[in-house]
């Protein structure tokens, strides 16, 4: 087969929404972008149900970054759920710490947006069929060779892929970062995120709710339009079997416990779907390589508790957004003090909340009594304090 020469400034690799987002941006920037579309990158699952189970709380950020690459008017907006509130409690029996925060408290009108995969992707695909300087690759990436003015991919159909500067947004079995030689240090949490939909008797109100169940993980129910909620469990992984084997009635059931009191009875959505997903600490060493950049999942994967994955891979995309599209003249797009400014923006923000997330995750899996009684009063404690509320709701929706 004769090789065929795909030249691009830039060439994304992975077609999730960070990684969509990113080729949007930086061909309405000007730039020309490949996006090469594999086999081995998950895409968006149609699943044959009236609400996706895979949603996402969208911060300030996410909702600024997509709303400049006229995304966020393309998605349905009778789809979209504003968080209004959010209640966080302590379930374990040595305590009853509760923290609540409200967007009226922090001065603005919602704390975050709820949207599925679905929704998003879709208003990406959209964006992306009217973009202009971008190409579609389908095809499966093979080798990947960093060189002093190009990088170039080099697919299984003998195809060529040369670019300034390679993005991977391939997810957090990234093949660009082991391509790359980047290393990262990988740790497990023995837990699957259980998500399914439920209608519920009583009004949510916006509200989002989370219980921190001694021996159970984490239970969180965010709002969806209408009265229904999404449920988002982080259970250690022999419960999430257990949840997946039994029916979404009986999972109900068990939710009753904490929500019944504030949402009713809570009832399966039809048809019933439900899905798992495995939850680990994924840090690599560098965000970068030579004329390599990694996006999203790749870069950073996070425990899901704060809800701040999908935001962390859009911060990643407005930086590098930011960062190129104020680079010198003759600098091109995969120089390597580029590179270093997008390592440096992004290593405070990413390195806090994977601190947080991962911290959080070891203090309320703690099985020490006295762990467990000082942080409900920790939680209680903070709760009293309205501008320290105020200071982390403000950096938890990235102003």
């Amino acid at each position: 087969m004769n090789q065929q020469l795909i030249r691009s400034e830039i060439c994304i690799v992975g077609d999730g929404a960070v990684g969509k987002a990113a080729a949007l941006g930086l061909a309405q920037a000007g730039l020309s972008v490949v996006l090469l579309r594999s086999g081995s990158v998950s895409h968006p699952v149609e699943i044959k149900s009236d609400w996706d189970v895979r949603v996402f709380a969208l911060n300030h950020i996410a909702h600024d970054l997509l709303d400049s690459l006229k995304v966020w008017g393309a998605l349905d907006a009778s789809r979209l759920a504003p968080v209004s509130a959010m209640q966080v409690h302590d379930a374990a029996e040595t305590g009853n710490g509760k923290l609540e925060f409200d967007a009226y408290g922090a001065y603005i009108n919602e704390l975050a947006w709820i949207v599925e995969d679905k929704n998003l992707n879709q208003a990406l695909d959209s964006a992306l069929r009217f973009a202009p300087n971008i190409q579609f690759v389908e095809g499966h990436a093979e080798k990947l060779t960093a060189g002093a003015e190009v990088a170039s991919i080099e697919l299984t159909d003998a195809r060529v892929i040369e670019a300034q500067l390679i993005i991977g947004a391939d997810g957090a079995q990234s093949w660009v970062r082991g391509q790359a030689d980047i290393g990262l240090d990988y740790r497990s949490y023995g837990q699957q995120g259980v998500v399914t939909n439920f209608a519920c008797e009583k009004p949510h109100h916006g509200i989002a709710r989370q219980w921190f169940v001694e021996g159970q993980g984490i239970v969180a129910l965010l709002p969806l339009p209408g009265n229904q909620v999404s449920l988002v469990w982080s259970a250690p992984d022999l419960l999430a079997a257990e949840l997946l084997r039994e029916s979404l009635t009986s999972l109900a059931d068990r939710l009753a416990v904490y929500a019944a009191k504030d949402l009713g009875n809570l009832t399966p959505l039809q048809p019933e779907v439900v899905k798992a997903f495995p939850l680990r600490l994924i840090r690599p060493h560098s965000m970068v390589a030579a004329r390599v950049a990694l996006i999203g999942d790749a870069a950073h994967a996070v425990h899901p508790l704060a809800g701040h994955g999908m935001n962390l891979g859009f911060g990643d995309v407005q930086a590098l957004l930011k960062i190129l599209s104020e680079r010198e003249a003759h600098r091109d797009c995969g120089d390597a003090r580029i590179l270093a400014r997008y390592r440096r923006a992004r290593s405070e923000e990413v390195s806090l909340m994977q601190l947080t997330t991962d911290g959080l995750a070891r203090l309320f899996g703690s099985e020490f009594p006295a762990v467990r009684l000082m942080r409900s009063v920790g939680m209680n404690l903070l709760n009293q304090l309205p501008v320290l509320k105020r200071k982390l709701i403000s950096h938890a929706m990235g102003k």
